[in-house]
């Protein structure tokens, strides 16, 4: 693995970091809920749920974002090596874990950590672990 020094963006990545950890903790000051986005996106699909708007709005706010920065800066080229098949399957399998771990990296990972949850340390080490562990199947074991 290398790193490709000239598309190297530190400050980028810290300020979208800073970003991110500003939304959630509005919308938790806010709201007094979590932003987890599987939550977020279960709640909005439920018409008459509580805080239906606001959870619309913030996951529209994710939609919109790239396109917003679209305007100002070229966004990076995406780039996707697998079929549809591995990517449904990866889809599915990310469900499932979503709702076996009840909740999601934003959830989890981002707005649990900050709490300090041990659930969601926990969580957290095992949804990395388990990223860590298909990517060295995937490339090692079998070669894709």
């Amino acid at each position: 693995m290398s790193i490709d020094w000239n598309s190297f963006t530190p400050w980028a990545s810290l300020g979208g970091g800073a970003l991110i950890g500003l939304a959630v903790s509005v919308f938790m000051v806010v709201n007094g809920r979590i932003a987890g986005i599987s939550g977020l996106l279960a709640a909005a699909l439920q018409r008459g749920s509580d805080g239906w708007s606001e959870k619309v709005c913030f996951l529209l706010g994710l939609l919109l974002a790239p396109l917003l920065w679209g305007a100002f800066a070229a966004l990076p080229e995406i780039a996707i090596d697998s079929g549809w098949p591995a990517l449904i399957l990866a889809g599915v399998l990310v469900g499932v874990g979503v709702r076996y771990g009840s909740g999601c990296t934003s959830g989890h990972g981002v707005c649990g950590i900050s709490r300090l949850a041990p659930r969601s340390l926990v969580a957290t080490v095992c949804f990395m672990a388990t990223g860590f562990a298909t990517v060295y199947l995937i490339r090692h074991v079998l070669g894709a």
